[in-house]
């Protein structure tokens, strides 16, 4: 720990653990360092770091009087022992916490510490504005909940807030820690989870404000060996630390009393955690479903039967499906979730008049409650809602820069007649649509076949090129209504690249067709400018690109309408 000390006490002290994060921990203390509250103590907490970070940390602690570095003898593996670490040694009254790939708001001290000096409180929490690092687009984190300022007595007031489950969002009390020796539990990962859900339940007094007081840096699709924890749910033990950190909260609010929370936890399990897993499901393969489902089986038979009420239907049918080990049929059903996607079939029971997710009526009373899908009405809702699922089943380089598609669309519900179908393949890259018509003929009731060449050759991009990706999507009429899906690949197929110099050669681009690799699992087309498009004509019209400019060639626009 470095040996120069203020003397005065500081108002609010700000830990910042690390670990082997050398390159944006500066980043993280100078975010505190221009707080607008300038008296404040900053703990650089390191779990023992092997890479650069030790050096840096040191120098930023001899630059500024107001940070104190501590060094942990051995890593702790987690983020529990370095902030426990850091309120042994923290001076002031009032605590946060900051990880060194994050940043504080500049307001966020003076926010928070704000609220705390108006009443007696156990905690205030504010925004999160959560920062995707591919691509920069900003998102406020369960916006709901911290959409007003309040002041709550207990958490009994909006359980909703159980689902803001993150440490970092808050200043403590340092009195109220220390009279219910809360600290963070050591050995475990989801500490946060723990921890503050036993803040929640011991706060008699918190404020909630509006302001944005933490800004989360998410890197959701970061290679496995640099993914953070909460990222890393390809690993088994990870789902198992997960549920393992559920029954310490559960142990929890039986203890102390909160044992009426229950179903508002365990909702926030099957719509937050639970959900994170299901997305992934279909990427994963039987070994690591069927382990999966060891896992997690077992906790979700404990959970409130009120919680999965309170779900959508779609994602009932997910854990349902996981709970009766139908582990193929998980896959199908958890690629639909969220994007309004048809299960490939529906079965009708003659006895009661319901239709059931699935090819069969499920056995169990539990199963029928929960794979029901008649309040859906897929039957008779309207076209443009109608439940289809379009599925590329085969996908080869064709001709140039071609490719052929076979799709396959399973209309459960059949909602469309038996017949060939005229139908649209739209794709947009920049403002132009390219729309590409072919048929799908019937195979069976419900089920339909076509096969469409999309020549990507045949896009056409602005002025100055197109650097993203696009999403196909399968447009049908019914009776002069039009319905729009998504389109899913294969999970896994070789990219298909080409080189097309669009503009005969004036605005060269590499092409990729690849699968998602997340979500449902999208066809999915990407678009980057190679050679002087690159280096020279984007370049330009991004300076040429002024309001100003903008404007002026509105005007004439409208002049030349």
């Amino acid at each position: 720990m470095s040996t120069a000390q203020p003397t005065d006490t500081p108002d609010v002290t700000v830990t910042v653990i690390v670990y082997n994060d050398a390159e944006r921990l500066p980043r993280a203390v100078a975010s505190v360092l221009r707080q607008t509250h300038a008296n404040i103590e900053v703990v650089i907490s390191d779990d023992h770091s092997t890479d650069a970070t030790e050096e840096v940390a040191r120098e930023l602690a001899a630059r500024d009087p107001r940070v104190v570095y501590l060094r942990l003898a051995e890593n702790s593996g987690g983020c529990s022992a370095p902030r426990n670490r850091a309120l042994e040694i923290a001076r002031a009254p009032y605590l946060m916490f900051l990880d060194s790939d994050d940043e504080l708001p500049e307001r966020a001290v003076e926010v928070l510490l704000a609220a705390h000096r108006e009443r007696d409180l156990d905690f205030a929490m504010g925004a999160v504005h959560r920062v995707r690092v591919d691509g920069g687009r900003r998102t406020t984190w369960m916006p709901h909940l911290v959409a007003e300022r309040r002041t709550l007595d207990g958490i009994e007031a909006d359980p909703r807030l159980l689902f803001e489950h993150l440490s970092t969002s808050k200043m403590y009390a340092r009195a109220f820690l220390d009279r219910h020796d809360l600290r963070f539990p050591e050995g475990i990962h989801y500490e946060d989870q723990l921890f503050t859900a036993q803040a929640y339940c011991l706060a008699k007094t918190f404020t909630v404000v509006p302001e944005p007081v933490y800004r989360w840096y998410v890197a959701p699709y970061a290679a496995s060996g640099t993914a953070s924890i909460s990222n890393q749910r390809h690993k088994l033990t990870n789902v198992r630390d997960r549920v393992h950190v559920q029954r310490l909260i559960d142990a929890f609010l039986a203890d102390s009393g909160h044992e009426s929370l229950r179903e508002d936890k365990d909702f926030k399990f099957l719509k937050h955690d639970f959900r994170m897993y299901a997305g992934d499901l279909p990427y994963r393969d039987e070994t690591w479903l069927a382990s999966f489902a060891d896992i997690m089986v077992p906790y979700l038979d404990t959970l409130a039967p009120g919680a999965y009420a309170r779900l959508p239907r779609a994602e009932r049918v997910v854990l349902q499906l996981v709970r009766d080990g139908r582990l193929s049929d998980v896959r199908i059903a958890a690629r639909g979730l969220g994007h309004d996607v048809a299960p490939r079939r529906i079965t009708p029971d003659a006895t009661d008049g319901r239709a059931y997710w699935g090819e069969e009526v499920p056995r169990s009373e539990q199963a029928r409650r929960e794979l029901d899908l008649t309040e859906l009405d897929l039957d008779t809702r309207p076209f443009f809602g109608a439940q289809l699922r379009h599925e590329i089943t085969e996908i080869a380089r064709g001709p140039g820069a071609s490719v052929d598609l076979a799709v396959r669309t399973y209309d459960p519900a059949l909602r469309l007649p038996v017949g060939h179908r005229r139908a649209v393949l739209h794709l947009s890259p920049g403002r132009r649509r390219l729309t590409v018509p072919f048929r799908l003929s019937p195979v069976r009731p419900g089920v339909f076949e076509g096969r469409v060449r999309l020549d990507l050759a045949s896009a056409r991009l602005p002025l100055q090129g197109f650097e993203g990706v696009r999403h196909p999507v399968l447009r049908l009429r019914h009776q002069g209504r039009t319905h729009t899906g998504l389109i899913l690949a294969p999970l896994a197929f070789p990219p298909l690249a080409a080189r097309i110099p669009y503009r005969s050669g004036a605005l060269p681009h590499r092409v990729t067709v690849e699968p998602e690799g997340h979500n449902p699992g999208r066809l999915q087309i990407r678009w980057q400018p190679v050679g002087a498009t690159a280096s020279v004509v984007r370049p330009a019209l991004r300076r040429l690109a002024t309001p100003r400019a903008r404007r002026a060639a509105r005007l004439a626009a409208s002049v030349l309408r």
